[in-house]
């Protein structure tokens, strides 16, 4: 019996007929083993390699090119040698190189060539200052004759496509890397366009991936890294964050190999951190006295003698940071436009001792949730909006997004667009916190979006805020959008900071998040206060299990328009909004705890416009879960109500029930009937 033939790769073959073209080019190309600059070498060796393991990730050619703007694309080229070995899509048509659980899928990166490309590019994009990389794949197969057929797959891996990849175009040799070809290229690059829907899925696939890195970093941090209190770990984060942002041309990303843990006054680990935040907070522009806050808080941990000393020629802090930066350092730098440090929070205090009511103070709104309150505050690119309760700014983060997706879509001059970007980030969003620690991390979250932390101020909102702008001009913020989820130990279950913002505002639309209880009975005398300058438009019941694992209570809704007294004939909509399309899970080791099982983002949209135009938008939902009512402006205690159940019999009712008596008559005539004939048989 004759053996099957084993088909030998021909990758040095296709690796030989590539190299060539760019000899041919004279450009000036690395082959595996060679060096290309120390950054790029440093990051492919830092990066998981394609088998799973750490380091030793060698494309099999690689360039740095620059174009007319002087700007430099790393090029990273990956042969094969087999037929059908380019490239592996998804079901989505991406690169498919994660698996189910959000984890690389090593099979696909070590096959497929523009599979390994793309892994390699990701390698850059998380360890050095590149933010457009292009990723090249390439193989082929002899036929019958000796003759070689290959393909070639050219992607372009950058932060504005969150790292997976776009495809650029069909390519039949390298001639497109030539200088004279080259501009043309990177123009053709620069004009691919994701769609709105494109951007929110790849966002919604690296938010998963989040979650699973914060779970790794936070089980590592909380077992194996002893003496570190709870803030200690917040403000780690957030110094090692900020000390690797960078801002190009002006700061250097601080580099792992910078930290020499050197025991030398003035020169530990912890000096050279804050040295780099103080350069980054100056360029910021940031006001003195905010600078200042922020080097303080984090100087008191960075400094201190227990992480700094050197064990085994190395601090506990370059360790911590080095976690830091090689689990988290790819989802900022890519800019993810997420409550990113609001997923970290969330993270961070699963592991803490609090007790149930202590905890429920400091659970953050999931990102969905915060979309929704800033829609249902009507918040546009004119919003200026505002937050009592600020956590990690979460809620602002979602306004700030919100306002942008609006000025991109209604301004279409490149230059005023800028500007108005810049107002929004700067001018257009308020937040107050008291706990420093979250203060810290709010800040932190508004850096990471392209900086509107000007604004978010470590104050009491109720005692110590008169209403104005934080730094800079002292002028009143025009409020006219207010969205809350506040802490619900505090008085009227949080109402009290609803008054108070509401109190100082005079237009405009709010949208909170609250226990129930505060619309039944807790907050009465605020309630009351509240609808003497403000007309309640909607109340929400929320599901029972939206802060599953968190906290346990119901939660509603309630939307108000600013500036307008209730009436007592005022419509009020009531929705229950319990069964939202989501099926929320508490497992600690799940890949994802929220699953879209019945048209969630649907109903979210289904939502909006019920308490936008009322009733005639209905269609998921009936007229069950949404009810038009009253409420008495001078009770403050009626705002949670549900459509009454209609105990009038219809003439269906009536129709039916005769209907299942008659067959119930007919059945009894039947058994009798046999009864009589079984009797007479005998």
């Amino acid at each position: 019996m004759a053996l099957k033939a084993t088909v030998k790769s021909i990758e040095p073959n296709i690796a030989d007929l590539a190299n060539g073209w760019l000899r041919s080019y004279g450009l000036d190309y690395k082959l595996e083993q060679e060096s290309l600059n120390t950054e790029i070498d440093t990051a492919l060796n830092d990066y998981f390699s394609k088998n799973g393991g750490v380091g030793g990730n060698r494309p099999d050619a690689k360039l740095l090119l620059q174009d007319k703007a002087l700007s430099y694309y790393p090029i990273l080229i990956e042969y094969k040698g087999y037929k059908d070995k380019l490239v592996k899509l998804n079901s989505s048509g991406q690169v498919d190189n994660k698996n189910s659980k959000n984890e690389p899928n090593f099979k696909n990166i070590n096959s497929y060539a523009v599979n390994g490309a793309v892994h390699y590019a990701n390698a850059l994009l998380h360890h050095t200052s590149y933010t457009d990389i292009i990723a090249i794949g390439m193989t082929g197969y002899k036929d019958d004759n000796g003759k070689i057929h290959y393909s070639i797959g050219v992607y372009y891996v950058s932060k504005s496509n969150f790292g997976v990849g776009q495809k650029v175009g069909e390519y039949s040799d390298f001639s497109f890397l030539k200088k004279e070809n080259f501009d043309d290229f990177i123009e053709k690059i620069k004009n691919l366009q994701l769609s709105q829907d494109e951007i929110d899925k790849l966002k919604e696939q690296r938010e998963k991936e989040i979650d699973a890195s914060l779970v790794k970093l936070n089980n590592d941090i909380y077992q194996n890294e002893k003496g570190l209190g709870e803030n200690d770990r917040v403000y780690l984060v957030a110094a090692s964050i900020i000390a690797t942002l960078g801002i190009p041309g002006k700061v250097a990303p601080l580099e792992k190999s910078e930290l020499k843990s050197s025991s030398e006054e003035g020169n530990t680990d912890g000096d050279i951190i804050v040295r780099k935040i103080k350069a980054f907070l100056n360029e910021k522009k940031l006001p003195k006295e905010k600078k200042e806050l922020i080097v303080r808080t984090l100087q008191n941990t960075l400094t201190t003698e227990n992480i700094n000393r050197v064990e085994n020629g190395e601090s506990q802090l370059k360790r911590v940071f080095t976690k830091i930066v090689d689990d988290l350092g790819i989802y900022y730098k890519i800019g993810l436009t997420t409550d990113f440090t609001g997923k970290l929070f969330n993270e961070m205090y699963g592991w803490l001792g609090f007790s149930q009511d202590k905890l429920n103070d400091v659970v953050l709104t999931p990102a969905y949730v915060a979309k929704l309150l800033v829609k249902l505050a009507r918040v546009n690119k004119d919003s200026y909006v505002w937050d009592f309760a600020t956590g990690s700014a979460g809620l602002l983060v979602a306004a700030m997004n919100e306002m942008l997706i609006d000025a991109k879509n209604t301004i279409t001059s490149p230059d005023e667009l800028a500007m108005k970007a810049a107002h929004i980030k700067a001018e257009q969003l308020l937040g107050l916190e008291l706990l420093p620690s979250v203060y810290m991390l709010a800040v932190l979250n508004m850096i990471l979006m392209g900086d509107g932390s000007s604004n978010i101020l470590n104050k009491d909102s109720l005692r110590d805020f008169d209403g104005k702008y934080g730094y800079g001009t002292k002028a009143d913020f025009p409020a006219d959008a207010f969205v809350l989820n506040p802490p619900y130990s505090a008085p009227g279950n949080g109402m009290n900071f609803v008054e108070k913002a509401l109190g100082m505002m005079h237009k405009g639309y709010a949208a909170i998040i609250i226990q129930s209880s505060a619309g039944s009975g807790k907050a009465t005398e605020y309630n009351k206060c509240i609808l003497k300058k403000n007309t309640l438009l909607a109340s929400i019941k929320m599901p029972i299990d939206l802060f599953i694992g968190k906290s346990s209570v119901q939660t509603y809704v309630y939307v108000f328009r600013v500036g307008e007294a209730h009436q007592l004939d005022d419509v009020v909509k009531f929705i229950d909004f319990s069964n939202d399309g989501y099926t929320r899970t508490n497992r600690k080791k799940a890949s994802n705890n929220l699953k879209d099982t019945d048209r969630a983002k649907e109903r979210y949209a289904e939502l909006i416009d019920l308490v936008r135009f009322g009733k005639s938008k209905l269609s998921i939902y009936t007229e069950d879960e949404y009810y038009e009512g009253t409420i008495d402006p001078e009770n403050g205690a009626d705002w949670n109500q549900s459509a009454p159940i209609d105990t009038k019999p219809t003439l269906a009712d009536f129709k039916k029930t005769v209907s299942e008596y008659l067959a119930w008559e007919v059945s009894n005539l039947l058994k009798n009937t046999n009864l009589e004939d079984d009797r007479l048989g005998k």
